[in-house]
């Protein structure tokens, strides 16, 4: 019975494993151009603000927040650390 649980939780395991290793891959990529689009939402936001609208610039810099590395890029890496978690508690029960 043990046996037959490792052989089945081996495969969930690897694909865990190389889903989360993609996932990063894509997160670095995209974080790099979310970074640029990021510093050009905030120079608009601060350009819009001082010009035009103060909500429109404030508008602009929550959204260059959200583009900033500290934004979705994080969030996106705390959620695959939970699918990594979920990975170590299946690899940690079995194995």
């Amino acid at each position: 019975m043990r046996l037959l649980l490792k052989v089945l939780a081996a495969p969930v395991i690897v694909a865990l494993t190389v889903f989360v290793w993609l996932c990063v891959g894509v997160v670095y990529c995209a974080g790099m151009v979310m970074s640029v689009a990021g510093w050009i939402a905030a120079l608009l936001g601060v350009a819009v603000m001082l010009t035009y609208s103060v909500k429109n610039g404030i508008v602009l810099l929550v959204i260059a927040f959200l583009l900033s590395p500290m934004g979705l890029p994080a969030a996106a890496l705390w959620l695959l650390g939970k699918v990594q978690d979920v990975r170590y508690f299946i690899q940690d029960a079995v194995y």
